[in-house]
């Protein structure tokens, strides 16, 4: 038991110098996948929050929509897209923009409603215009929710990107596939750190980010 173990271990040094250059492909694939999925879900998600805060009608049907695709399976999902889009990068691109749409829009649209009626009616009351009203005004005022919706769509979607792998294009994915089907450990287990590590580091950039760009938010909790 001790020899079949030894021979198989969770952590292996040598299997990172073995494969680095495996390992460092699928991380970078694994991050360049996350950050173009959330660069086009941001793109789609705050015009389509601006727009439902300006029209309720809108805005219900937009976190519905969002919220059905949310509840298809990845696997089902990425199954549907493949006649159309084809086996490989653009098929999880979609499928990872898509289910991002859920969490950047109601929390966007979360952050506008919750500005406060007086901020708004003082603004207009000094003759600010709607557009320069929502720029100045109620879109700074959005960005914590705003930013919390961005973080927990970009750790959701770290993770989504392993599946995939069902279409060839699974970033870190790959190499857990490859880890199952030889039962190395080591593999499946560097791929799983690699994957906590980007979401960790990319949160903590997030919130860094955030706290720069609110720092009203700091002076109140103050």
């Amino acid at each position: 038991m001790s020899t079949a173990a030894a021979a198989n271990p969770w952590f292996s040094w040598d299997y990172l110098q073995n494969n680095w250059s495996d390992v460092a492909q699928y991380t970078g694939q694994h991050v360049s996948l996350t950050l173009e999925a959330m660069l086009f879900a941001v793109l789609i998600a705050l015009p389509l929050a601006l727009l439902a805060h300006r029209v309720p009608a809108i805005g219900t049907a937009a976190v519905a929509g969002s919220a059905v695709l949310y509840t298809v399976p990845s696997l089902a999902l990425f199954g549907l897209l493949v006649p159309f889009t084809g086996i490989g990068r653009t098929t999880v691109l979609i499928g990872l923009t898509g289910y991002a749409l859920l969490v950047l829009v109601r929390n966007a649209i979360v952050g506008l409603q919750g500005v406060p009626a007086e901020v708004s009616d003082a603004a207009r009351g000094m003759g600010y215009s709607a557009g320069r009203r929502l720029l100045t005004v109620e879109l700074p005022l959005a960005l914590p929710a705003i930013i919390t919706g961005v973080r927990l769509a970009t750790v959701s979607t770290v993770a989504l990107v392993t599946v995939g792998v069902v279409v060839g294009y699974g970033g870190l994915g790959q190499l857990m596939y490859r880890g199952f089907n030889s039962g190395y450990r080591a593999e499946i287990m560097t791929a799983a750190v690699l994957c906590l590590l980007i979401a960790l580091v990319a949160d903590l950039l997030l919130l860094a980010i955030g706290r720069a760009i609110t720092p009203w938010v700091r002076r109140r909790r103050a």
